[in-house]
């Protein structure tokens, strides 16, 4: 008897016993033979049947008993007999074999390391019941891991033997063979006309021949990436109009030196080309408003993948297709289908069918998974919103929008709960929340000099619960708000400084109020000696305040942001070079106002985003003092001709994220920067400059500067020691994503990049940079930020010398992204 079949009668241990087919009796008790390691109450739990309980002989009740048996993976046979009847009762004999049971395990024929692994990827664990099926799967597994690697002769043979020490178990012997690694030596091709041999084998990314010299893709034979290359051969075929094309026929045949070949047949059959294009049931839009976006003329090549990503969408959620320019207006159960209706020659007409229906509209939004971020600050960020047209792209947009915030995981889930009947969807949105706040360890090394930042920020406070005693979870948090206390310092400086943001001023509107408050204190350098003289100093205080708007026009991915700030520079013997003049000692002011207009349409993740861009236009300048003063510059002392600071900043950067693969993203970066002046007496501020050079992460000097990064270059190299009044950068950085878990988000990135520092527009020349070449890694943990370290290449020489920077060496923790 097994677990899938009943019998029709019930075996009896004596002859003169007898039943009646389907009448209930009632169960006497049960009985247990067969037993080594399990005892008669273990298997009577087992089977679920109960002395007293009415039971048809056969019934269901039996049969269900005998499957919980087999089901348990205890058993390998159960039969079950009639013991003994008395009137209405009945007694039941279970005959079990129980399996045994594994105790050792022993790998022959592999390293330690590799019978390790083997055992951890296996069910061959101490205590797991011995099966066929155990053997079988155990078996073909092993196999399979080393033929994937290349070892198709891969010989496994696993044998058991009773082990004596215990009751029922048994000791197991692997032994694997894998033998030579095996190649491919040839992969040739027969009826191929259109695409040569070797554009054939350019398309099969997977499967490889082997010559001397491949080093950077092995030569190895896997069945299942093998099928996925054929389907890559037939999808190019079908990409040329070739839309008939199909292999007839692939074999796989063994050389004598332990290589084989692979010999696929082909029928390419005719190039099609596409003839009329028929839209039918289309009254939303028009078949040339359609045309715009299926892109396909009468005459193309006819590309069936292509009219099928044009009409359904290619999966990314930039996709310009007919179904999402439906979907985008609300009509959620439209279909769109395309239909090959005539064939004559090599000319096929294609009718799309669409069917609108009604237009849909939402009805619920809903988001969980947030227990520390309020649920305010989630729904003002989401495009979609109850009453409005149903948008596949807003969901897309929210989705993005919830990722810029940085209080949740970048896998945003949102779950579209259709009602057809209501012409209505529900929309749930499933969040994983991480960490509102971090210890910020930040640092650099680069100019013979560290420099550290230890601060609190909170990316996700709440000002108002401050006084909340039940709301410190650790810290009153879920309002999106964000707070920061920093401390930075290294030889030359230390900085204190204090920040808070209210994304959303008034909660109706996203609009940022910002505030900070800072004190900083640099110390003089000796450029020759890089000795540091504390007493010799330069202090600064300053306040700022701003405000930041998202607009909506020309798209609302782009804001404005508005800052008025002001800084206090007391000078203690402190030389700045200003002209022909040196400034020591006195006390600057610095008010000015900084406008920056904006575009960030970069995601969907902070960390490693795969599309879009951001770019920035500024401009910071204070009052032109010196046009409406009578002051005579000339016999007048350096502080007091630089009382309060005049210039104008304008600034431009711009980056872009281009996916080329999966997991695989070119990020291209420009920036530009230029420091002028109102009055040619005066000239540029001996403040507000800019520092090129390094890792780019000196930053919170607070004395105006810009810290620009150009790697393979020490920290500040590439400007003179007053720093620049204009510089260029030019970036290619290639990034790949190695894992975007949420308890670490790692990638790598090789780059080249350009840049240079001019003291004024007669040196200028956008096209004498330094040039440098590197790779990288980051790791992103939402505990420290992001940690990474650069080996760089620098190949111009340094100004002031002839020797070329050469590479180095960049660790960095805690940069933004």
């Amino acid at each position: 008897m097994t677990a899938q079949t009943v019998k029709d009668s019930i075996p009896q241990k004596k002859t003169n016993l007898s039943y009646e087919s389907g009448k209930e009796y009632i169960l006497g008790g049960i009985t247990v033979t067969g037993l080594r390691k399990f005892s008669a109450s273990t298997v009577k739990v087992f089977t679920g049947l109960k002395d007293g309980q009415l039971i048809k002989l056969p019934g269901d009740k039996l049969t269900s008993a005998i499957k919980k048996l087999y089901e348990s993976k205890q058993f390998s046979n159960v039969d079950v007999y009639l013991a003994k009847i008395d009137g209405n009762t009945v007694y039941l004999q279970f005959d079990v074999k129980e399996l045994p049971q594994l105790n050792n395990v022993t790998f022959s024929g592999l390293s330690k390391s590799k019978t390790k692994n083997l055992i951890k990827e296996t069910d061959l664990k101490t205590g797991a019941m011995v099966t066929d099926n155990l053997v079988v799967t155990s078996k073909n597994f092993i196999r399979k891991k080393f033929t994937d690697k290349g070892f198709l002769k891969t010989d496994v043979s696993i044998t058991t033997q009773v082990d004596s020490s215990d009751i029922n178990t048994v000791n197991m012997l692997v032994d694997v063979n894998k033998g030579k690694k095996i190649k491919i030596k040839n992969i040739t091709f027969k009826g191929n006309k259109a695409l040569s041999a070797s554009k054939l084998r350019g398309i099969m990314k997977n499967t490889r021949r082997s010559f001397p010299g491949r080093f950077w893709k092995g030569s190895k034979y896997i069945d299942e990436d093998y099928q996925e290359d054929l389907e890559s051969i037939l999808d190019k075929y079908s990409r040329l109009g070739y839309r008939d094309a199909r292999i007839i026929n692939d074999q796989l045949s063994w050389n004598d030196n332990n290589t084989i070949n692979l010999e696929i047949e082909l029928e390419e059959g005719r190039q099609y080309r596409f003839g009329e294009i028929i839209y039918v049931g289309n009254k939303k839009y028009t078949d040339e408003q359609l045309n715009k976006i299926l892109k396909i003329q009468k005459g193309d090549l006819y590309n069936g993948s292509v009219l099928k990503e044009r009409i359904s969408g290619d999966g990314t959620p930039s996709s310009e297709d007919i179904q999402t320019l439906y979907q985008d207006s609300g009509f959620l159960f439209s279909s769109v289908n395309a239909v090959e209706t005539k064939v004559v020659n090599d000319s096929i007409t294609v009718e799309i069918r669409i069917r609108e229906d009604e237009q849909a509209t939402i009805k619920k939004v809903t988001v969980v998974g947030n227990d520390k971020t309020n649920d305010h600050v989630i729904f003002r960020e989401l495009r979609v919103k109850p009453g409005d047209l149903f948008s596949r792209t807003a969901i897309i947009r929210s989705i993005r929008e919830l990722g810029q915030l940085g209080f949740f995981d970048t896998n945003v889930v949102p779950d579209v709960k259709p009602d057809y009947q209501n012409k209505t969807a529900d929309i749930e949105f499933t969040v994983v929340e991480k960490g509102g706040s971090q210890i910020e360890l930040q640092g650099g090394y680069g100019g013979g000099s560290f420099i550290g930042t230890l601060g609190l920020s909170f990316n996700n406070f709440s000002l108002k619960n401050i006084f909340k005693k039940d709301a410190y979870k650790p810290l009153p948090m879920g309002d999106g708000q964000s707070l920061s206390l920093r401390l930075q310092s290294s030889r030359t400086f230390n900085t204190y400084s204090f920040s808070f943001t209210e994304p959303w001023l008034g909660g109706k509107r996203p609009q940022s109020l910002s505030f900070s408050i800072y004190s900083s204190k640099q110390f003089q350098l000796n450029p020759r000696t890089f000795d540091v003289d504390r007493s010799r100093n330069l202090g600064i205080l300053g306040a700022s305040i701003g405000l930041g708007k998202r607009l909506r026009w020309p798209d609302d991915f782009f804001s404005l942001s508005q800052t008025v700030s002001y800084q206090n520079f007391t000078l203690n013997d402190y030389g700045f070079r200003v002209g022909s003049d040196v400034l020591s000692d006195g006390s600057l002011n610095n008010l000015s106002y900084n406008i920056v207009f904006s575009r960030n349409s970069a995601g969907p993740s902070l960390i490693f985003p795969t599309r879009g861009s951001t770019f920035s236009l500024g401009a910071k300048l204070t009052f032109p003092y010196s046009l409406f003063s009578n002051k005579d510059y000339d016999n007048i002392s350096v502080a007091e001709k630089y009382k309060w600071l005049e210039y104008y900043k304008l600034s431009y950067k711009g980056k872009w994220y281009s996916k080329l693969a999966e997991k695989l993203v070119l990020m291209t970066n420009t920036e530009v920067g230029f420091l002028g002046y109102y009055n040619r007496e005066l000239g540029h501020s001996p403040f507000e400059r800019y520092f090129v050079g390094g890792d780019g992460i000196a930053q919170f000097q607070l004395d105006g500067r810009e810290t620009v990064g150009i790697r393979g270059y020490e920290n500040n190299r590439l400007s003179t020691i007053d720093g620049g009044t204009i510089y260029t950068k030019y970036q290619l950085e290639l990034r790949y994503s190695i894992t975007d878990k949420p308890s670490a988000s790692i990638y790598t990135l090789g780059f080249i990049e350009a840049g240079n520092s001019y003291d004024n527009f007669r040196f200028f020349n956008p096209f004498d940079v330094k040039r440098s070449a590197g790779v990288g890694i980051r790791v992103f943990m939402p505990a420290f930020g992001l940690l990474g370290i650069d080996f760089a290449h620098g190949f111009d020489t340094l100004p002031g010398t002839n020797s070329k920077s050469g590479w180095q060496t960049h660790f960095i923790i805690g940069r933004q992204f």
